[in-house]
């Protein structure tokens, strides 16, 4: 906006000077010198894309006006005169300064300088050291001028960076700080809750010992372990809630943790994106506890978005097997049939094969992948009826 407000202020303000016929030499203003006169003016508009270029256009054209008298010389009539075509090669300069990064601008004031002393000698002989040392003098001063502006907004940059990365530093120092303080509580909840457990235990030993012999006392032991196991469920939620990232509570917000039930609506957006999937049910259904659910529903979600990704729009099979002991979960893909187009892919678990073993060990269980022998792909978890130790704090 800048430029494009000095290109016609410049250009209409050397036409004024050039019309003037004060000066001695006044010659009036013909077709070429009003050209020259916008040319003053006119490489303003494009000064911000070429700089260097616009100068010396701004530069040239000054000197030609001069050249043809149709502006006064710097130096006339016994006093120096600094008209608005001359303030306009001043205001190149410094705009130049400024903005021209290609080159350091001393370079620049060196090669400007020269140039506009040496233009001078040759088109002002009368006056030919008093011009040539007004022109410089002005260049000087419009270079000086565009490196302080251009040491201050560098200056100014640079605070703001710094501001910006000392904002960054505090956070992660508070980042950090909350880590460490978690941490520590965690510890402390630990020793709480490991010696509710050892509490829990002796009670029960306790109160089988004792439990023929004296009914009361037992009835009591187990109304102690009934409020230590609450206490250590408690404090237990307390950790998990402490360790729970901001992802993770995020994610919670949004909608509870998915059960076996979620399975098939899973099955019908995939479906939705192209891919053929069978279910199978062998044997009856058991309770399984939430984490292994949790557990189930991440293996099917994590192999089925992967054969989608890696195997396009195939088929697959997944099949429960409901045992005695526990569920045994397959998804079998056949391998690559068509390329897969860019339908947009349900979201998985993100965790990988990596994932899914973490969770299904943490769950109890034992988890199998491989591609088949006749081409797709395998993915076989054991899961058990009853929790693993580690189970709850993971799910």
């Amino acid at each position: 906006m800048v430029d494009f407000l000095l290109a016609p202020l410049l250009a209409v303000a050397a036409l004024t000077e050039a019309v003037d016929p004060a000066h001695p030499t006044g010659r009036g203003l013909d077709g070429v010198g009003i050209a020259l006169a916008l040319m003053v003016g006119a490489p303003f508009a494009v000064h911000r894309r070429w700089p260097g270029a616009a100068l010396w256009a701004v530069g040239a054209a000054a000197a030609a006006l001069q050249a043809r008298h149709s502006i006064p010389a710097p130096v006339a009539g016994g006093g120096a005169t600094i008209g608005t075509v001359l303030l306009a090669v001043g205001a190149a300069v410094f705009l130049t300064t400024v903005r021209y990064g290609r080159c350091p601008t001393y370079q620049l004031l060196a090669v400007t300088a020269l140039a506009a002393g040496s233009t001078e000698i040759l088109i002002a002989p009368a006056n030919s050291i008093g011009s040539a040392l007004t022109v410089d003098i002005l260049v000087v001063a419009a270079w000086a001028l565009g490196c302080l502006v251009r040491a201050r907004r560098a200056i100014a940059a640079e605070a703001l960076e710094h501001a910006a990365a000392l904002k960054r530093e505090q956070v992660a120092l508070a980042r950090t700080a909350v880590v460490e303080e978690r941490a520590r509580i965690a510890r402390e909840l630990h020793d709480i809750v490991a010696h509710h457990v050892s509490l829990m235990i002796v009670q029960a030993i306790a109160a089988d010992r004792v439990q023929a012999t004296d009914p009361a006392k037992t009835r009591e032991l187990h109304a102690a372990i009934e409020a230590t196991g609450r206490a250590t469920v408690a404090e237990l939620r307390r950790l998990l809630e402490l360790l729970r990232t901001e992802e993770d509570e995020a994610v919670a917000a949004r909608s509870p943790q998915p059960a076996l039930a979620d399975i098939p609506p899973l099955l019908d957006s995939l479906r939705e994106a192209g891919l053929s999937v069978e279910s199978t049910h062998l044997g009856t259904a058991h309770p399984l506890p939430a984490g292994t659910e949790l557990t189930a529903y991440r293996v099917v979600q994590e192999a089925l978005t992967n054969t989608l990704k890696h195997a396009g729009h195939t088929h697959a099979a997944v099949t429960f097997d409901w045992q005695p002991h526990g569920l045994t979960l397959t998804v079998r893909d056949d391998g690559p049939l068509t390329p897969a187009t860019t339908r947009p892919v349900p979201p998985g678990g993100g965790h990988g094969l990596v994932g899914m073993h973490e969770r299904v060990a943490a769950a109890g269980g034992t988890l199998r992948t491989g591609p088949l022998e006749h081409g797709g792909f395998l993915v076989r978890a054991e899961l058990p009826l009853t929790p693993s130790d580690n189970e709850t704090a993971y799910s």
